[in-house]
This record gives C-alpha cells, sequence and structure tokens, in this order.
C-alpha cells in the first residue's frame, strides 16, 4: 500500500487527495486515525508512553480491562481468583492463538510476566514488582505468587503489564521485538515509518473476530493540532486527538461528532532534583525555590487559557473520577508575595533563570508560554525550550532538564500513577527524587487493601510530595477525540486509549 504523506496546502496542511482517493479505492474498509506524537518502542515491557500504548492496544490484547465505571472486566483471562492474599489464579481463556499461530495458554502467561519482572529495562517491573514469580497451575490456569499482599496487582494488568506477547516471536527477536510486535489482539503489525505512519491489518484467527469491522488500520503521526483538525474537517482522518481550544469549532461540524471522557491522568512539571549536572541548582536543591514556582501557578487561568476550562485543576497524582481520589488535598491557589518571600528565603538572586522543556506543539509551546508568564511575577527568568517529543523523553531521561512540562494518561489505580514516579527505586522517577517517608507510605499502600485506608495513604503521599514538589501537579486532563460520523460504534474510557472492537463503518 502506497504510504499517504502530509502534505502543504497554503497554511493548513491536508493529507493529499489524490493520494488518498487512490487508497480508499483499494482498501475501503481502512480506519485511519491521527496521533499527536510518534510512539516509542512497540513493546509493552518497554514502553512508556501513552501514544505508544494508543497503538499496541490494537495489536495486543490484555488479560484484563475496565469498562466504563472503572470495574476490572476479563479479557485474555476468562476470570481470577486470589486463593488468599500471596496467591492469585489467573484462568486463561481457551481458544486463543498469537498472531503468528502460538497457542495463549498458562506457559504463555508466566513467559509474560516473568519476562516483565526480570528483563533488562522493563518498565513493568515496578508496576509488578511485588510479584515473587508466576508459575503454571494447570495448562489454562497460572499461580502468582506475591512476596508480600500486593492489592493492585490486577488493576495493573489492565494495561501494559496485561498485553501477552506471543513468546516464540519475543524470544526470537530479543530486544529488536518492538520492531516487529507479536500478540493475540484484533490487529497485526503490518510496518512503520518513523514520524510518519504506522499499519497495522485484521488478523483473521483473533478469538473475537464478529467484533472487528476495519481490514486495516493508520496511524498516521500529526503532532500540530491544527493539522489534525483540518485532516478531520476534511474527511482525510478519521479518528484523531483534537485539542480543548479546538472542541468548540468541531462540534458545529455536522461531518463530525466529540468524543469524550474524564482522564485517570494528569499534567504536571517535573523538577530535576537529583538526576545529574542540571539538578545541581537553586530549583533542584531547594524546596522553597520549587515552592515559588508552585505558588507563581493559577491553575484555574492556566486551564481556562490553553484548555478551555475543559482541565480540572488538580494537586496529586489521582484522577477525582478515581475511587482513591483524596478530596481533602487542597489545590494552591497563586500567591506572588509569599512565593517572592520564599525566594527571598532562599537567598536566590532573581530574577532566576529557569529552562523550562516543553514538547514542541502548539498546545506544549502555549502552556509553557502561560507558565512562562506566571513564574515570572514571581521573579522567575523561564527559558522555554521547545524539543520534539522523543527528544525531549530522552534529554529527561538522561537528566538534561531542569524543569519539563509533561503528563502521565492514567492508569487504573493510583499506584501505578504514583510508585513509578515518586518511589526511590521507581523505573520513571527521572527526576531521582528519593523521600524514605514517602517510600514506606507508598510501599504500605500496595499492601493495604481496604479502600479507605489505602486513599488516606495516598493522601500523605499526595501532601508529603507536596512539600517536596519533585511534580508540581497542575491538572487533570480529559480524554477527546473528533470521530468521523462515517465511523460507529467508537467509545473513550478514562484511559484515553483507542479500542477498536465494536468499531464500525456507519451504515
Amino acid at each position: 500500500m502506497a504510504v499517504r504523506k502530509i502534505v502543504g496546502l497554503g497554511c493548513v496542511a491536508l493529507l493529499s487527495m489524490s493520494a488518498l482517493a487512490g487508497a480508499v479505492a483499494q482498501t475501503p474498509a481502512t480506519l485511519r486515525i491521527g496521533m499527536r506524537d510518534d510512539p516509542d518502542m512497540l513493546d509493552p515491557a518497554f514502553s512508556r508512553t501513552y501514544v505508544g500504548t494508543v497503538v499496541m492496544t490494537a495489536i495486543c490484547d490484555k488479560l484484563f480491562d475496565f469498562d466504563a465505571k472503572l470495574a476490572i472486566v476479563p479479557q485474555l483471562a476468562s476470570s481470577y481468583e486470589w486463593a488468599d492474599s500471596k496467591n492469585l489464579l489467573i484462568h486463561v481463556r481457551p481458544n486463543v492463538t498469537f498472531q503468528d499461530g502460538e497457542p495463549l495458554d498458562a506457559a504463555a502467561v508466566v513467559f509474560n510476566l516473568q519476562r516483565d519482572l526480570t528483563t533488562q529495562g522493563s518498565f513493568r517491573r515496578s508496576e509488578i514488582g511485588a510479584m515473587d514469580h508466576a508459575e503454571i497451575a494447570d495448562p489454562m490456569t497460572v499461580r502468582v505468587v506475591m512476596k508480600q499482599p500486593f492489592s493492585p496487582f490486577v488493576a495493573a494488568l489492565t494495561d501494559r503489564a496485561g498485553m501477552m506477547v506471543a513468546p516464540k516471536a519475543a524470544e526470537a527477536a530479543g530486544k529488536d521485538f518492538g520492531l516487529h510486535p507479536v500478540c493475540a489482539g484484533p490487529f497485526s503489525f503490518v510496518d512503520r515509518v518513523a514520524q510518519d505512519h504506522i499499519t497495522l491489518q485484521r488478523f483473521a484467527g483473533y478469538w473475537a473476530a464478529d467484533r472487528i469491522h476495519y481490514d486495516r488500520v493508520t496511524y498516521q503521526v500529526i503532532p500540530d493540532s491544527s493539522i489534525r483538525r483540518a485532516n478531520l474537517e476534511a474527511a482525510t482522518l478519521d479518528i484523531a486527538e483534537v485539542a480543548p481550544l479546538d472542541v468548540d469549532a468541531l462540534s458545529h461540524n455536522a461531518r463530525l461528532a466529540i468524543v469524550s471522557a474524564p482522564s485517570l491522568g494528569y499534567g504536571a512539571l517535573s523538577v530535576n532534583v537529583g538526576n545529574g549536572p542540571r539538578a545541581d541548582t537553586p530549583l533542584g536543591r531547594d524546596p522553597r525555590v520549587r515552592l515559588a514556582f508552585d505558588l507563581a501557578m493559577d491553575r484555574k487561568a492556566l486551564n481556562e487559557v490553553v484548555f478551555a476550562g475543559l482541565y480540572v485543576p488538580n494537586a496529586q497524582a489521582t484522577s477525582p473520577i478515581a475511587p482513591l481520589y483524596d478530596p481533602a488535598i487542597a489545590v494552591p491557589g497563586p500567591d506572588i508575595p509569599r512565593a517572592k518571600a520564599l525566594l527571598k528565603a532562599a537567598g536566590v538572586t532573581t530574577p532566576l533563570r529557569v529552562d523550562l522543556l516543553v514538547y514542541n506543539t502548539p498546545q506544549g509551546v502555549q502552556a509553557g508560554e502561560v507558565i512562562q508568564s506566571m513564574a515570572a511575577e514571581a521573579g522567575f527568568d523561564v527559558h522555554v525550550v521547545a524539543a520534539e517529543f522523543g527528544t525531549a523523553l530522552a534529554a529527561v531521561v538522561r537528566g538534561d532538564y531542569q524543569i519539563t512540562l509533561g503528563g502521565w494518561s492514567g492508569l487504573l489505580d493510583t499506584d501505578s500513577n504514583s510508585w513509578s514516579f515518586l518511589h526511590s527505586g521507581g523505573a520513571l522517577n527521572n527526576a531521582h527524587y528519593a523521600n524514605p517517608k514517602v517510600d514506606d507510605l507508598l510501599d504500605q499502600a500496595r499492601v493495604a487493601s481496604d479502600i479507605a485506608k489505602r486513599r488516606e495513604l495516598y493522601g500523605a503521599v499526595s501532601r508529603q510530595v507536596n512539600e517536596d514538589l519533585p511534580l508540581i501537579y497542575l491538572w487533570t486532563p480529559r480524554n477527546i477525540e473528533g470521530v468521523s460520523r462515517q465511523v460507529a460504534g467508537f467509545a473513550l474510557l478514562a484511559d484515553g486509549l483507542l479500542r477498536l472492537q465494536d468499531v464500525r463503518p456507519a451504515q
């Protein structure tokens, strides 16, 4: 199939209409999806981005998923039960095969869980790290043995930790598996051109084949939200993420529908407090300076200006829609006099230069500029540094930043939204933050099973983090997609992932 490029057309870029006409004639059942960023590795063990998870959701089914009420439901598993507080039995769905024909059975599930736990560099290790090992109880039943009680474990399996890859293909490919992933989902991988597109095709042997209604899916990488919007309006995309400021205009387009859902994620500023030489700044060394920066933020105004009032100001890792949200965690308002006093007490000379790394997208740059303006009132000289998504992510991992604006799309349990980022051993703790009190609270929350007790523990985590401020939580986003009315059956859940089961051409 010919690659369809983004081409310039005046001030807006549209998919080439002539190329599109030929492509549509050849593949009338192709679903065209516009994405904001180019995904990272398409390997559940090593992926760390939302857009990567979006694509893998079509390739790799999970052991479990969750529904619109955030209740866990089986997917590749048929059911589960806790034999006791440290032994979990997972019953594997029968008659499921991977895209290379290998059967999904207990041995395959054990392989995947052990791979996530033990492979060097796995980002899933932090999410399932309380697991001691997994073993075969019978050909279609897995016994997961915990080192200690671990209440978030099944919830963790509703995301990448629960995605099942084909063992033989994974072993054969090794570290290159993500270049051509093989899983048990509805679509199999075809090709990828970096910064351009990813193509998938329908897997005929999918266990729920009657729920799949497109032959192919193409994911087009379009970082500029105005270009995604233009392609939606020109009907050269069927589904695309929509920037909040575009919602009102698109909602008046009779050919499009806006589908949205509250998110489990968050947007935050991450401060380098211990990751290499660039942490050695007043901002990185002194929590008073970080608090001054926090107190310069007007979360309500930021939401109104950049996100059309559709996001929710927040100061914790938990979304207001989640059971573990603590409403007692106050969202600070701007306090410029106190911010200035803190900078004076810290002995810094103002204006204090701070380099703010943002993604080079219209929304990322705009948010950075609003933060720049707010921080200036308190005595900060913020320099906004815009970088392409992959470049920015690599810089953060190696510690080449002072403060960065980013976020997390959100998983079902608060443990997955906090432990990896805040625990001293967390795989996603790029700030190299370490506080024994926070470590202990996060570990206690993993062991506790009572919702009220866990909410109390995460509230204590939030209070301490909001003193130390390695992360300055700013908002809870909203998942928003523009969808052609030629597409039916599309819905969004709180993680924002694009589940393609039951999505079909409109009649």
